[in-house]
Parts: structure tokens; sequence; C-alpha cells
């Protein structure tokens, strides 16, 4: 059967996407914060995921304000770059995977989360960065991608709670696929940063470490974190951590921690990065 056995967790700026399209990593601004994913290239070339199930929020490219769905699966056979204002992002398309995603979807909608079915759509920075981070620049992605938008940009988003829920949901789907398939989620988004108002600019060291803290140890405690407190807290764009919230829920309770980053500033955002494997696959190995 399909089993996940990591889940990736990783900011999504897209300044970040353009040091790397404009070869700019090396810079005295940049070369710190790309140091940071040196281990992770590395550790995913040895993990050779055959799909990744990334969850990710879309930035008014795919979605607008008419039409905002909460959680959105990408069943579709691949998926375009979004021009988000200066032309698409330099990158390979992304391969879906169909018969995994209609799997899933079947499943978690049967397991009574109400999911909207994409078959068509093109992907931001809120993909399209984590796989530059994690793969570099290759000529195709190494693996299939099932792209999982969630919305964390119209009021109101979907609780800690229900994300985290809704990752363990994800779980039982993929464990029930009858091939053999590595299975990789990741989550992404965040860390603290607020893009407007008198708090532009809002970055919060000591709340973003421990929530890396938590969604290690603690992460059923993290789940019930009200969603007014990310506000407050890390500002209004933090609340794209509860995306971490479904990669982890969707992992083992007790988890082996191979990678963990921390760096501030990538353009006015701080950078969270995690790799977590299961303690049960560690185990086999």
């Amino acid at each position: 059967m399909a089993r996940i056995t990591a889940g990736v967790a990783t900011s999504h700026v897209p300044a970040i996407g353009a040091a790397i399209d404009q070869g700019m990593t090396g810079t005295d601004y940049w070369a710190p914060l790309f140091r940071g994913y040196e281990f992770s290239k590395q550790w995913i070339a040895k993990s050779k995921p055959d799909v990744v199930f990334l969850v990710y929020n879309d930035h008014a490219t795919a979605f607008g304000l008419d039409l905002f769905p909460t959680f959105a699966l990408g069943c579709g056979e691949e998926f375009k770059p979004a021009d988000e204002g200066w032309g698409p992002r330099p990158v390979p398309i992304v391969k879906g995977h169909p018969d995994l995603a209609w799997h899933i979807t079947q499943s978690v909608i049967q397991d009574d989360f109400d999911l909207t079915v994409i078959n068509e759509m093109d992907v931001d920075h809120g993909l399209t960065v984590p796989l530059s981070l994690m793969f570099g620049q290759p000529e195709a992605w190494p693996c299939r991608i099932i792209p999982f938008a969630v919305n964390v940009v119209v009021y109101p988003p979907p609780s800690g709670q229900r994300c985290y829920n809704l990752g363990k949901a994800i779980r039982r789907a993929i464990e029930s696929f009858d091939e053999d398939l590595n299975v990789h989620i990741w989550g992404t988004g965040g860390m603290s940063h607020q893009l407007q108002g008198p708090r532009a600019g809002l970055i919060n060291k000591e709340w973003d470490n421990a929530f890396l803290d938590q969604i290690v140890a603690n992460p059923r405690g993290l789940a019930a974190k009200p969603h007014l407190e990310y506000v407050r807290e890390a500002g209004s764009e933090g609340i794209e951590l509860v995306m971490w919230l479904i990669m982890r829920g969707a992992l083992d309770d007790e988890v082996v921690q191979r990678h963990r980053f921390y760096h501030v500033p990538a353009s006015n955002t701080a950078v969270g990065h995690l790799i977590l494997e299961n303690s049960s696959q560690v185990e086999e190995i």
C-alpha cells in the first residue's frame, strides 16, 4: 500500500523564488537562508518520494474574492506555474497523480470533510517555491505532486484543529491506496509576518520558535490554538501556519526531527523549516 514516510514544513516567500530565478542565492543577503536548505536537498535525494502531497495557499491567482474554497484538491494531470504579475516562474510544470488524488478525494469526503475538486488550475509561488528549495532547479520535478490549496486569505480560515484532523483523514486515505508508493506530505507558509497596516513587517521570533517546538512535541495541544492568536502574535499572514498542522496530523504522534532551520529576514518574513520522519518508518529501517 501507499505510505507516508515523512513530512516537510517550509515557508514559501515569493522573494525566495525571485532570488533563485535571478541567480542571487550566493549574495550576502540570501546565502544564509539557502545554506539552511543544503541538508534538505541531500536528504530528499536519498528519501526519493514517489509523490508529494503539497499543502499550500493560493495568493489570488487561481482563486479570487468571487470564489475561494476552504480546501481544494488538484486532481488533474498537470498544473502550470502561474503568472503572478511579472510572468510565470521559470520552473517545470507540476505533474499530478490523478489516480491517487481521486482516491484521496473519495476517501476524505466519505470521511466527512468537504473538498473542492480542481482539475485545472495554475499554481503560484506558494507551491513552486517549496519545490525549488527542496529540489533545486531540475529540468523536471523528480516526483509527482498533488496540490492541496487551503484558504488562509479570505475570512474565516479553517481552524488549526480542523486542519490537524484533516491531516489524519488524508493519511487514512493514502494508506488505503493499493499501490506501493513512498509519499511525503508538506505543509507550507508562514512563519510570522504581516504585509499591511500599522504592524506591517511584524516578526515574532519567540512565538515562531515556540511553534516549531510544539508542532514536533505537542501537536495535539498546538491544534487547539485559536486562529486569533495566530493573527495577534504572528501577524495577519501568520495564519498560514495552520497548513503545517495538516502535514503534522498525517504523521505519527511521535516523529523524528531530521532538520530544523529558522532564519530572519527573508524579504519581510521569518522563514521556518522542518523535516520530520515517522517514528514507525525509522524503526522499520
